[in-house]
C-alpha cells in the first residue's frame, strides 16, 4: 500500500501545526497550507510540502490539492482549521463581515469536500476533519459569526457523512473549547 498522505489546511501554527506533527509521527506524508510562511518552515522540518494560501480563496485550495496529488498521488486525510472570523456586537456586525465569515468558515469546507471527494472515492476512502468550536452548539455572543457559521459546518458535516459514509469517506468535526491561542484575549485566556 502507498504511504498515506495528510493535507492540513491551516497547518502553520497552533492546532493545525500540532496535528501535522502528530500525523508525521504516525507515518503520514504531509502537505500544508497556511497564509503565513510558518507552514513552509514546518513542512521543511517535517519533510513535507507546503504552499502559502488562504482557505477562503478557491484557487489556493485547488492549488494545494493539485500540488499534493502531483507530489504524493493520493490524499487520505484532510484537516480543515481556519482562523477566527470578525467579531462584534450581534446586530452591529456589518454585512461585509458576515460575508467574510461565511467565506472563511463554511465555504472552504464545502469547496474542499468537492475537490477531495472524487479522489477519495477513487482510492477507496479517506477522512476529513473540520476543527470548529464549542460555540457551534453553545453559541457565544462573544463570537457571533463563528457560532453561526461553525454550526453550519457541523450541519454540512452530518449531511456529508450521511451521503458518503457508505463509500468509506468519513467527515467529522472537532469542537474544542478555549485553548492557549496566540491571540486569545486575556479575559478568555484565564478561562482556558
Amino acid at each position: 500500500m502507498a504511504e498515506k498522505t495528510c493535507l492540513v489546511i491551516g497547518g502553520g501554527r497552533g492546532m493545525g501545526a500540532a496535528t501535522a506533527k502528530e500525523m508525521q509521527k504516525r507515518g503520514y506524508k504531509l502537505s500544508l497550507m497556511s497564509p503565513s510562511d510558518s507552514c513552509e518552515q514546518l513542512a521543511e522540518e517535517l519533510n513535507g510540502i507546503a504552499l502559502r494560501g488562504k482557505a477562503e480563496v478557491p484557487e489556493n485550495l485547488k492549488s494545494i490539492i493539485d500540488f499534493t496529488m502531483e507530489k504524493y498521488g493520493r490524499i487520505d486525510s484532510v484537516l480543515v482549521h481556519v482562523g477566527g472570523p470578525p467579531k462584534g456586537d450581534l446586530l452591529e456586525i456589518e454585512d461585509e463581515d458576515w460575508d467574510k465569515a461565511n467565506q472563511m468558515i463554511i465555504k472552504p469546507v464545502i469547496r474542499i469536500a468537492k475537490l477531495v471527494t472524487p479522489i477519495m472515492l477513487e482510492q477507496g476512502g479517506g477522512s476529513i476533519v473540520n476543527i470548529t468550536t464549542f460555540s457551534a452548539f453553545e453559541p457565544s455572543l462573544t463570537f457571533p459569526t463563528s457560532s453561526v457559521y461553525r454550526a453550519g459546518v457541523s450541519s454540512f458535516t452530518k449531511l456529508f457523512s450521511d451521503r458518503y459514509g457508505a463509500d468509506n469517506i468519513r467527515m467529522n468535526c472537532l469542537l474544542p473549547g478555549f485553548t492557549d491561542s496566540l491571540n486569545l484575549p486575556d479575559e478568555f485566556a484565564k478561562l482556558s
